[in-house]
């Protein structure tokens, strides 16, 4: 039966923590960064410190009114205390909703709307610079996890309130609520359950079978990304000792990787990218790590290669995982030493046996392929339970029977493995891959840091390409290296934080190609 595997139970993220310390309470957890509710802890914190802090908090926001069931929203400035105040807020009943610190302003008070006056955790850098007034009309009380403002309550007023036990709540209502990238458009929210947790843990739990529980893992996800909340509740209940890094800066994450050599890292596969120069360092940063793996999205062939050499492990691996937000890691496939740069990076591996499935459906009547991609659908027990205020939405994207639209385009070989082509929305005519050729040109030029191809109004696609330490791009290497691939217009040269993003460093092609016109246009 599918997801046999998966009891029936979830994941109970209010008291994770208290179970970890219980199991290993001296296990220690290294930031890069003071929290905002707690900067008297240090940088170096133990599962019983967290699971202590984690009450205190919890306890606090019971004094301040928070109840079962109530959606509580986080939008403060970064750092781990965010994904913290999420368990804290799951241990007194309520519902975290959590909105990433890249959001602008309007589009918190959009999401604010939709919602439906839930409680607001921000902080006083949040009230002061991003956020509009209306948010204390949006909220049924506003929270201030650091500082003071006019209007909120302070939870460092609450700090010495009577503390209250653990709220146990059915694990089929609404755990967590996460936004979707916003990669085109505002972002959707996302409503998961402790079952749908749950069963997104168990992927990776398999991925990291051969890894020792003695390996610290080094993590470099959003605070408010939903897998960060699942990954550090397995890592910690796993005893793993844990790296949490705010500041993804290359010579940021060397510091402390050679201060505290991790034996797995799991970042985005832009950051990634840009510690492909840690290879390189004098300190050998990434010498002890056995396992490198990404979130959800694709990672060039360049980078693993890069990494891989970078360690002095005999047999370090590197899990690519393909998903999203709404599934959870839906796929994936190992990279080891032996596939070096000529590996396939639009393979994105098999799925978890009992699980997860996929099904690629044909656009045109014929059985998808490489030069005639179908639509990527999926099953997994941690699929989404709906969007907040957008069911109409969630079920346009889902079939009677179960299968879920991902919303990209592929193929399957005849041995089983999934390659994924494009999103369908940046699909341009006469390419067959734009991630195919982006690949190719990571390959073919090491000083890339970025490409990205994106359609123009008309003509030829456009490549945008930022290079390391924005050095000038030699026109006679480029040339060379798309001399066999599908005609491009002339590259567009960038620097790196003029690129688009989302909370998760993708990159918002649709906004860049808007973007990019108007520059053409001189508008």
């Amino acid at each position: 039966m599918f997801l046999q595997g998966v009891a029936n139970k979830g994941i109970r993220l209010g008291t994770v923590f208290d179970r970890a310390a219980a199991r290993r309470p001296a296990s220690p957890v290294y930031l890069d960064h003071d929290l905002d509710i707690a900067p008297e802890l240090g940088r170096r914190l133990t599962l019983t410190e967290l699971a202590d802090l984690i009450d205190d908090f919890a306890s606090r926001l019971w004094a301040a009114r928070v109840r079962p069931g109530e959606r509580v929203v986080i939008h403060k400035s970064d750092g781990f205390d965010v994904s913290l105040l999420a368990y804290c807020i799951a241990r007194v009943g309520g519902v975290p909703v959590l909105l990433s610190a890249k959001l602008d302003g309007a589009t918190v008070a959009e999401l604010l709307r939709r919602i439906g006056r839930p409680t607001l955790v921000t902080d006083e850098a949040k009230l002061t610079r991003d956020l509009p007034a209306e948010v204390f009309e949006l909220s049924e009380r506003v929270l201030v996890a650091a500082g003071g403002f006019p209007g909120a309550v302070s939870l460092a007023s609450l700090a010495g309130c009577e503390r209250v036990p653990a709220v146990t709540l059915p694990q089929e209502l609404p755990a967590l609520i996460t936004h979707t990238s916003g990669t085109t458009g505002l972002p959707k929210l996302a409503v998961q359950t402790g079952h749908t947790i749950l069963a997104r843990c168990r992927p990776q739990s398999v991925l990291l079978a051969p890894v020792s529980r003695r390996e610290p893992i080094a993590v470099h996800v959003s605070f408010a990304h939903s897998r960060m909340i699942s990954g550090a509740a397995l890592f910690a209940l796993r005893g793993h000792p844990l790296i949490l890094l705010r500041d993804d800066a290359p010579e940021n994450a060397a510091e402390m990787f050679a201060r505290v050599p991790p034996g797995v890292i799991e970042a985005h596969p832009n950051t990634l990218l840009r510690w492909e120069v840690l290879a390189d360092h004098p300190a050998k940063p990434l010498a002890r790590v056995r396992c490198f793996g990404n979130t959800f999205d694709a990672i060039h062939p360049r980078t693993v290669a890069t990494l891989l050499a970078a360690s002095e492990r005999a047999v370090p691996f590197f899990a690519q995982t393909y998903g999203q937000s709404e599934t959870g890691a839906i796929t994936a496939r190992t990279y080891t030493r032996r596939h070096r740069f000529g590996a396939d990076g639009r393979c994105v591996g098999r799925t978890f046996p009992g699980l997860t499935d996929v099904r690629v459906a044909g656009r045109d009547g014929r059985p998808p392929t490489k030069d005639s991609p179908g639509f990527i659908e999926v099953r997994s027990g941690g699929r989404i339970v709906t969007y907040l205020g957008e069911q109409e939405r969630f079920d346009r994207q889902i079939s009677p029977d179960g299968w879920w639209r991902m919303g990209d385009l592929g193929y399957r070989t005849r041995w089983g493995c999934l390659h994924l082509l494009d999103r369908e929305v940046d699909e341009i005519p006469g390419i067959s891959s734009t991630l195919e050729i982006e690949d190719k040109l990571f390959t073919r030029l090491p000083e890339l840091l970025e490409v990205v191809i994106v359609p123009a109004e008309s003509g030829m696609p456009v490549p945008v390409v930022c290079t390391r330490d924005d050095r000038p791009l030699d026109r006679a290497r480029w040339n060379r290296a798309v001399a066999d691939l599908p005609a491009l217009a002339e590259p567009a040269q960038r620097r790196w934080d003029e690129l688009p993003q989302t909370a998760t460093t993708k990159i918002k092609r649709r906004e860049l190609a808007r973007l990019l016109t108007q520059s053409q246009d001189g508008r």
